[in-house]
Formats: C-alpha cells, sequence, structure tokens
C-alpha cells in the first residue's frame, strides 16, 4: 500500500525458498519439508519490511480519513505499534450479487489510452506447456454455472485482468459453460482470491511458466 512495489521481496523470498530447499536435498537424510524456509524469511530483511506496513492496509476498514491518520503514525513509528491489524473478512466476502447491482457498460478499448485485456496479455509474454498440468482447476465444475453465473453474472470474467475465464455458449445463446484459458495466466491469483464460492483453485505451474516481462518491464 505505501508504495506500489513488490518484485523485491517475491524476489527474495523464492531464493530464500532456493536454499531452504538446497540445504534439504544436500542433506545426509533429506527431509520431506523445507522447514528452514520460514525461519530464513523471518531473518531476512523481507520480513522486517514487510512487518513495518502490516497495519496500513487493514487501517482503512473504518474510512479514509481514519485510515489515513492510521497510515502517517505507522509510517512515522517504522511500524513499531505492539498491535496488529487485521482484515475482518476475505475479498471474496464482498461480492455483491448481479441483482443488487447496477448494470455497467463498459466502452469498448480505443487502442490509445485504453487497451484490450489480450493486448496486455500478449506483453506480459505469458507461456505454459501445452501439455503440463492444469495450474487452474475448480473444485466442482458445476458451481461456475449453477452459482456464479446463476447469481454473480459470472464475475471471474471481469475480474481475471488477462481474461482467462470466458463463458461459451451455443449459437442460439443456450447451453453455456465456463471455458478457461490457462495459457493466458498471468499469475496475479486474483481468481483464486476473489471467486465468491472459493471454487477456483491455482497453484504454481510446472516448469516455471508463466508470464516474461521483456525489457525490464
Amino acid at each position: 500500500v505505501p508504495k506500489i512495489k513488490g518484485n523485491h521481496t517475491a524476489m527474495k523470498s523464492g531464493m530464500l525458498a532456493a536454499e531452504a530447499v538446497f540445504e534439504l536435498l544436500s542433506a545426509e537424510a533429506p527431509a520431506r519439508e523445507a522447514t528452514a524456509y520460514p525461519e530464513k524469511l523471518k531473518a531476512s530483511w523481507v520480513w522486517s519490511e514487510l512487518h513495518a506496513v502490516r497495519n496500513i492496509r487493514p487501517g482503512f476498514q473504518k474510512g479514509l480519513w481514519a485510515g489515513l491518520a492510521n497510515a502517517a503514525y505507522e509510517t512515522a513509528t517504522k511500524g513499531k505499534s505492539p498491535w496488529t491489524l487485521h482484515h475482518r473478512h476475505g475479498d471474496h466476502e464482498t461480492l455483491k450479487r448481479a441483482s443488487e447491482m447496477p448494470k455497467i457498460a463498459y466502452p469498448k478499448p480505443d487502442g490509445v489510452v485504453s487497451f484490450d485485456r489480450l493486448s496486455s496479455v500478449y506483453l506480459s509474454n505469458t507461456n505454459h506447456e501445452e501439455d503440463q498440468p492444469a495450474h487452474l482447476t475448480l473444485k466442482d465444475a458445476s458451481v461456475p454455472i449453477a452459482v456464479n453465473l446463476a447469481l454473480y453474472d459470472a464475475p471471474e470474467t471481469r475480474y481475471c485482468p488477462a481474461g482467462v475465464y470466458e463463458i461459451v455458449r451455443a449459437e442460439d445463446g443456450s447451453d453455456p459453460r465456463l471455458q478457461i484459458n490457462a495459457q493466458n495466466c498471468v499469475h496475479c491469483k486474483t481468481c483464486d482470491i476473489k471467486d465468491p464460492t472459493q471454487n477456483i483453485n491455482w497453484v504454481v505451474p510446472e516448469g516455471g511458466g508463466g508470464p516474461n516481462y521483456p525489457g525490464g518491464m
């Protein structure tokens, strides 16, 4: 929240995970789990940096001004508060039913200021091997149509920034079904977090597939 960043913490946490796994595999009697990883993370600058800003986002639950005052205090004290604020609910619990919300007519991308999602996905240079196990799965295949489409008008088709989820129908508009274009996935995990029924399960894809932004983007 304080700054739009995170790549450096993601890279460092991945490096620490690799170190923990390397130590595990190098041991005479390798264990089944790299239990050293959490301790390595807590001992690194990643932990202290994130701990210092832990209360800023939850502070906005009581409104803008209360959140700004709390953010100023947390920033000035560098997160030295003796308490830790928590989110009162999961993101998926905030989604309202389509019948309770107004219809929004989104303008088509003009190709100058706004762009379609697939053009942006192309810039991410994302790629997944076609024969790898699916990294986006459903706990119950009937839920997307019976619940998400019926009650929420298929929100996964809108909150996914990469057009991974698509409702396809027969020519006459009947027989809707959810199509998952996993090749487009940019690993934001929004679907895993925001799905109202928590029916979508995102796992790390095999072989390091995913976005590969060129040119230092």
